[in-house]
């Protein structure tokens, strides 16, 4: 698989496992709270870090310039995610525009599969198996 595919596998099991943690942590009765959180079409390095020949100059001059947002406004939704007044656990932040590419933050649905409970449970164990430590939830 290339890194691509990897980038992706790894932005959606930090969802699901986010959420798995949401639905552990309100099991508990515990006060803390899951907020997930993307950037949209954000203008970095990452478009064009390991690509090269035209998909290079179609994501980063053409791209980037066209669709993507400033990393300053990026940021946003993450912020929102961690401070934002009234927000619950397993809610999702994004940019409110088009295809969530831009915009400012808002709540946006998460893929219906990594909502999913026995996707989390199953990532959750397997997580708690590799690296060999355990991560009980507890209300405080």
């Amino acid at each position: 698989m290339g890194e691509r595919g990897c980038q992706n596998q790894s932005k959606f099991a930090n969802a699901v496992f986010g959420q798995e943690l949401h639905r552990r942590l309100s099991a508990a009765g515990s006060p803390v709270l899951s907020v997930l959180a993307h950037p949209g079409y954000t203008a970095t390095r990452l478009q064009t870090r390991d690509t090269s020949g035209l998909l290079k100059l179609l994501l980063g001059r053409i791209g980037n310039p066209l669709l993507a947002q400033r990393p300053e406004r990026g940021a946003l939704p993450q912020l929102y995610a961690a401070t934002g007044p009234g927000l619950e656990g397993g809610e999702f932040i994004g940019p409110d525009g088009p295809g969530e590419l831009r915009g400012a933050p808002t709540r946006v649905r998460p893929s219906g599969p990594s909502a999913d409970p026995g996707t989390g449970r199953a990532l959750w164990e397997l997580s708690e198996r590799l690296t060999e430590v355990g991560f009980p939830v507890t209300a405080r």
